[in-house]
């Protein structure tokens, strides 16, 4: 039986966009929520490209879950990753970032963890391909676009000079579309005439896909659009290739054919998969919970785990209909499952309506005043395409300061294509670690 003391206790895992959402559900409901997450901060993951690119900083999309949520007076934060879960003592186990653990309770949780990158079984290739799944990620690859025109202007000869100025990407889906264009702009506009010895617009970029199109699940009209509009672009298209190696100094792809190719490019960004962190496992194995292939939580029509009603999974992590993994998905059922918690706790008694995705549709940036969308039936390209994306990212960013800011770093981007934030630390060259000067 509930004590009509304690208030009914509610762990959410993650701060994602699920995780938000669920909280904001539950802001006038007589529960204690706790969201647990490694991070301090609620991110607007669909623009982290925007933050690697040098448009965006990281506070116009990354905002502090504490100040996000400061006036739910019922949710506390916890810095923490959740690491276990005991299902039969209803408890999760989570690890503080400078070690120990902390153990919570609850009555009702949420999981909204997300996805992590996934190399495929080749986890190797992540110390010479960065994923872009965090804010972290992010700024490396910053580090990595605007250090390798430095390093070209300072090349020894012609051939390491080119491949500086070769940028491979893997995975023709939105991040890596909307990457490609991202530093063709780079190369092409913001840093027009900044070098003395190189020409930054003779950059290569190159996409690679496994599948025949880029941004397949946008449809063959969208996706030969976007293809058209890259090429365009001078992004060069590898389709239906496979990467088998990479190193520091480039990849290895193969074809259909069976054919092997070498590229050399000392970028490579990984832009391809995705997979379930640990913390899905563990709730599957302390549940019994099947998983598919990419280690997603399959769920009941209301997305509860089956014997298990006091358990929900959101967002990208749950396996629901072939739902795809995109932020509305999280929005919707992350409200959809805080929504279900504060029925029950009103003492409904009917049984919740199944989870149904209202499909608001997809968008990706290719350039500036190009973009696709796919919105149901409606199909948006090029500069119209692109007032709808703004539209839409603008409707969705979190906070009044975000939109303020993202706004004024837009009009300046798209006005004189320069790019406020660009600067990037170079690891190990701070006056701490430096090597002592000679005597």
């Amino acid at each position: 039986m509930q004590d009509h003391v304690t208030p009914r206790r509610v762990v959410i895992l993650g701060g994602g966009f699920a995780g938000l959402f669920a909280a904001r559900a539950l802001r006038k409901s007589p529960v204690a929520v706790t969201v647990v997450d490694r991070r301090a901060h609620h991110l607007f993951q669909p623009l982290l490209y925007q933050c690697a690119s040098g448009i965006l900083s990281e506070g116009q999309i990354a905002q502090p879950l504490r100040g996000v949520l400061r006036r739910h007076h019922n949710v506390s934060c916890v810095l923490a990753e959740a690491t276990e879960v005991d299902a039969g003592a209803r408890l999760v186990h989570a690890r503080r970032p400078e070690g120990g653990s902390v153990a919570l309770p609850y009555d009702d949780l949420i999981v909204a963890v997300g996805m992590r990158q996934s190399y495929f079984g080749h986890d190797e290739f992540a110390a010479h391909a960065p994923g872009m799944k965090t804010l972290e990620d992010a700024l490396d690859i910053r580090r990595r676009i605007y250090r390798a025109f430095e390093m070209a202007e300072t090349a020894a000869d012609d051939r390491e000079r080119q491949q500086w100025l070769t940028f491979a990407l893997v995975g023709g889906g939105p991040t890596g579309v909307e990457l490609a264009g991202q530093i063709r702009e780079i190369a092409g506009h913001t840093l027009d005439r900044e070098f003395r010895k190189i020409d930054s617009a003779a950059a290569r970029v190159l996409l690679f896909e496994g599948s025949d199109a880029v941004l397949g699940a946008f449809g063959p009209p969208l996706a030969h659009r976007a293809a058209r509009s890259l090429q365009s672009l001078g992004v060069e298209l590898h389709l239906g290739t496979m990467v088998t190696d990479i190193d520091a100094h480039g990849l290895t792809v193969k074809d259909h054919a069976g054919a092997t190719t070498r590229f050399d490019a000392r970028t490579v960004l990984w832009t391809a998969g995705v997979e379930a962190p640990p913390i899905a496992a563990a709730v599957a194995r302390a549940t019994g919970a099947e998983q598919d292939r990419a280690g997603r939580i399959l769920v009941e029509p209301d997305l509860t785990i089956s014997g298990h009603p006091e358990i929900r999974v959101t967002g990208d992590v749950m396996s629901l209909n072939r739902l795809p993994g995109l932020a509305e998905v999280a929005m919707q059922s992350g409200a959809y499952a805080g929504r279900s918690v504060r029925h029950q706790v009103e003492g409904r008694t009917k049984k919740p309506k199944p989870f149904k995705y209202v499909d608001l549709g997809s968008a990706a940036y290719i350039a500036r005043g190009r973009a696709v969308v796919k919105t149901g039936p409606v199909h948006l390209s090029g500069f119209t395409g692109w007032l709808a994306w703004l539209f839409i990212h603008l409707a969705f960013l979190t906070g009044f300061r975000g939109r303020l800011g993202a706004v004024l770093s837009w009009s300046v981007a798209f006005a004189t294509s320069s790019r406020r934030e660009r600067a990037f630390t170079m690891p190990g060259t701070d006056a701490s670690t430096a090597p002592p000067p000679p005597s």
